[in-house]
């Protein structure tokens, strides 16, 4: 049975991982030790809290931690000394660093014992947009940030980006030593800067929430982690440019998330599809001020593919029940979503769309004209749930299995094949 010390490492691990990187990150501007630093400080925690107990602020104790780590590192790796110049953070006095190893590793100790949300957020934006830097490959950024910021392992970044796992590794390690070689500053950027840099900080956060959504890989359908981080993530961008309607955008997406997280799957954990959902369990409150950030959103001129997305989910989570959404306005907002993004994604779920308004045939057809790659499960899945409403059974059980094949999720997989089995005839 867990203990409370197991409980609350686990906590940590969802809600603070990040949120170490990015602390440890601004200290010492190395990502890969920054990284391991705080990989040891939870290693660390795991054998010491279970014998000393929990410290009363576990967040801030793993950011000492992993800070003292990091600076240890440094000083038998290079000569703390040396390197203390290139170490100073952009909002602390240069002289702090220049007082040595003792007095910068106290004033880490007197930052990590005060409440750490504040500097967190920070810390997180500061990691976000150093990952998101126009220097980097734009599927660079994605991985990068989808790896230090969101917390995601590199199969489940492969599997957000659609990409073999060699492949996201790559582009990790490549963005990695590009912001070392480049000298890419860890910091927000300045007014100036943010136009520019805020699509790819935008389209990370947007896999963040879909992550979280519909977890890539594991057990659970949901990752509650992971839409926590998004709310934090986009509420911060929000304070940041609050006029910005793409900006509000997401954080109306990660709000919607959030407020039906608790609906998307059974007791038992079983998916369940939006049309079986309760929609009681639902946060009306939450939904509430998502749709209000929608509308400032839609009311700022002609709308952004982030917008329409919002305004998508807004349709969704304010429609009494399912029977009663508004399909005919859901496929106009996805008409405009494809002009303004057209990809095979875009394209299947408008056809989702399209069946409730033309039925299924004209949806197989948009279905098969989309030009989703042949290993993205979602193709094979909405093609089996359309091929099953018209009556055509053998094809629709072929359909699901290839879906069941290639997804990673162990829910989505059950669902599927109860979907499959449910056809009979197999």
């Amino acid at each position: 049975m867990p203990t409370a010390a197991d409980d609350a490492l686990a906590r940590a691990h969802r809600g603070a991982w990040a949120g170490v990187v990015g602390a440890v990150a601004r200290t010492v501007r190395d990502l890969d030790l920054a990284e391991d630093s705080a990989a040891e400080a939870f290693a660390q925690a795991a054998e010491r809290w279970p014998r000393d107990g929990v410290p009363g602020n576990p967040t801030g104790w793993l950011v000492t931690a992993a800070r003292r780590r990091a600076l240890d590192q440094l000083r038998r790796r290079d000569g703390l000394t040396r390197r203390l110049p290139l170490l100073v953070v952009d909002d602390a006095p240069r002289e702090d660093a220049e007082r040595g190893f003792d007095e910068a590793a106290e004033r880490v100790d007197r930052e990590a014992g005060r409440e750490v949300p504040a500097v967190f957020g920070s810390d997180l934006l500061r990691l976000l947009f150093t990952c998101c830097h126009p220097a980097l490959a734009r599927e660079s950024q994605v991985a990068l940030t989808a790896r230090l910021v969101c917390g995601l392992r590199t199969d489940e970044v492969a599997r957000l980006l659609l990409v073999p796992p060699p492949t996201a590794a790559a582009r990790i390690t490549r963005a990695k030593k590009k912001i070392a070689s480049a000298g890419i500053p860890f910091r927000v950027p300045s007014g100036a800067e943010l136009p520019g840099r805020l699509d790819a900080v935008l389209t990370v956060v947007h896999l963040l929430v879909t992550a979280g959504h519909t977890a890539p890989v594991g057990d659970g359908v949901v990752r509650e982690d992971l839409l926590l981080r998004a709310r934090e993530l986009t509420g911060a961008l929000v304070a940041l440019m609050p006029d910005e309607a793409e900006v509000l955008a997401v954080h109306a997406l990660a709000l919607f998330a959030w407020a039906r997280r608790d609906g998307r799957h059974a007791g038992s954990g079983r998916l369940l599809l939006l049309a079986e959902q309760d929609r009681s369990t639902w946060d009306t409150a939450t939904i509430a001020e998502a749709d209000a950030l929608v509308r400032r959103a839609l009311r700022r001129g002609r709308p952004g593919r982030f917008t329409l997305q919002a305004a998508v989910a807004g349709c969704h989570a304010t429609a009494p029940s399912y029977e009663d959404t508004d399909w005919h306005e859901v496929l106009a907002l996805y008409d405009l979503l494809l002009q303004a993004w057209p990809t095979p994604v875009v394209a299947l779920n408008r056809a989702v769309a399209l069946a409730q308004v033309a039925g299924p045939a004209a949806a197989l057809d948009a279905v098969d004209g989309a030009g989703a790659p042949e290993d993205y499960p979602y193709l094979h899945a909405v093609r089996g749930h359309l091929l099953a409403a018209l009556g055509r059974p053998a094809e629709a059980r072929d359909a699901y299995d290839r879906a069941a094949r290639l997804t990673a999720n162990t829910s989505e997989r059950a669902f599927l094949l109860a979907r499959r089995d449910g056809l009979g005839g197999g």
